[in-house]
């Protein structure tokens, strides 16, 4: 199962550039907390202060737990990522990444 979603960065500069940095050394509990949840891949892409993130999965996992308790290592990192966040205006309350609606899907012929 593939899935898309958005979220907003604080448009800062140095807060942005410092976001990029922490993503090139996720930790390491971080990513063993995907891998157990189920996901196999999970990719996040920026233009401007605006994250795409893409979620490939085996069971539908979300990558906040999905509402479930994090381990301590993991909350501790969302509560890092946290400080760089803002919320999409149109999200629900207690929303965090938003998911995208595909409207388009289109592949060419073989």
């Amino acid at each position: 199962m593939l899935r898309h979603y958005a979220l907003d960065l604080k448009n800062d500069p140095e807060l942005i550039a410092a976001y990029d940095a922490w993503h090139r050394k996720v930790w390491p509990e971080v990513l063993e907390h995907l891998r157990q949840s189920g996901i196999t891949r999970c990719t996040i892409h920026r233009a401007g202060n605006r994250l795409f993130m893409s979620v490939e999965s085996s069971t539908g996992a979300a990558t906040d737990g999905g509402g479930a308790a994090l381990p301590a290592r993991v909350q501790e990192w969302e509560e890092l990522m946290d400080t760089f966040q803002q919320r999409l205006p149109f999200a629900k309350p207690g929303e965090k990444w938003v998911e995208l609606r595909t409207i388009f899907d289109w592949k060419a012929s073989e």
